[in-house]
């Protein structure tokens, strides 16, 4: 009987290997995230399930990624493969995957299972689930990751992040009574197009009469800082937040990853501990994810910022002798700020 089943389970493994999906390339979306024109259906049909590996056949390249449910299941700037909208969609946790591989509409694109069940264990480790039940969570504040940003020498009531205050989200309400209760006078947008920008007014009467007041930039960024687009996107922004005044607030759509890069290195600027610093990164996990010190979860998450400071510092280690540094280097290198910009932003925050 024990033969027979494994017989049989060897028998379903090897349909699995050779079950391969040719498709194309269907849409690029503003972040690089490269959408093919295979639906979910066909990996169901081709055996593919969460956890497996598999190759990525494009172009010039060939590529071994997991088969994962969110961009946080692989590290920073590593690709992947999973589902979006109901089609098969590559990407690259912090990256933009087509400008790194070259993607173009139309390019055809294979997909094979390199070896089943391998990435399993890992996503046990990432396995965050949250859900958009107020109910489910201690407080508004917690449910919309609302929270003052008090890193370093950062005054109170200067800067504030939470999830985005006026889109189509359960959070927004909540975000949007926390930001109008505390007076925010400008608005750093990460994430919104002129058009999203626009759309999202119909969710707030206090945003929309920040934006029509001019106290709110939308960026459109992505998440990989170490682009031309972020950071000069970034200098914009900053720019703008010396130009206006205070109560600011930093927002992205969750208020996570974007928004809490700019508060780590705005908090850098201000002489807060690099471990303070990834503390207030990995609290919106906290909140978002009920994460908890100790795990294994914890730890993946403390390790996404503390590898984005390393990689500011050219991959060499970084801590509370170095981080205020490596910070300053990114804003005048790479941003392009001049240190009297940089003072002013550290003179309007204290």
């Amino acid at each position: 009987m024990k033969r027979i089943f494994l017989v049989t389970i060897l028998a379903i493994l090897m349909v699995s290997v050779f079950a391969g999906l040719n498709g194309k390339v269907a849409e690029i979306d503003k972040y690089g995230n490269t959408y093919t024109d295979l639906v979910q259906a066909s990996a169901v049909e081709a055996g593919l399930e969460v956890g497996d590996m598999v190759t990525l056949s494009f172009g010039e390249h060939r590529l071994i990624v997991p088969f994962v449910r969110n961009y946080g299941d692989v590290d920073r700037g590593q690709p992947l493969l999973r589902v979006s909208g109901g089609k098969l969609l590559m990407a690259a946790n912090y990256g933009n995957f087509s400008k790194v591989y070259n993607i173009a509409i139309g390019m055809n694109v294979a997909i094979d299972l390199f070896e089943k069940g391998a990435y399993l264990d890992e996503l046990e480790i990432r396995n965050l689930v949250r859900t958009d039940v107020r109910a489910d969570y201690v407080s508004d504040v917690v449910f919309s990751n609302f929270r003052p940003v008090m890193l370093g020498d950062i005054a109170p009531n200067r800067l504030f992040r939470c999830s985005h205050p006026a889109i189509d989200d359960p959070r927004a309400p909540f975000a949007n009574t926390l930001v109008e209760a505390v007076g925010i006078k400008t608005v750093l947008n990460l994430s919104d197009s002129d058009e999203e920008l626009a759309a999202s007014y119909q969710y707030s009467d206090f945003y929309r009469s920040l934006g029509e007041s001019g106290q709110i930039i939308n960026l459109n960024m992505g998440v990989d800082m170490l682009s031309e687009d972020f950071s000069q996107k970034l200098r914009k922004g900053l720019l703008f937040l010396i130009e206006n005044e205070p109560p600011y607030l930093v927002h992205c759509v969750e208020g996570k990853d974007r928004a809490g890069i700019v508060s780590a290195l705005l908090g850098a600027i201000m002489n807060a501990e690099a471990e303070e610093i990834y503390e207030d990164y990995i609290l919106s996990y906290t909140n978002y994810y009920h994460v908890k010190p100790g795990t294994p979860a914890y730890d993946a998450v403390r390790k996404i910022i503390v590898d984005i400071f390393v990689i500011m510092n050219d991959g060499k280690p970084v801590d509370d002798s170095n981080i205020r540094f490596v910070a300053l280097k990114y804003l005048r290198t790479k941003v392009g700020l001049s240190l009297e910009e940089i003072q002013k932003l550290k003179d309007i925050l204290q």
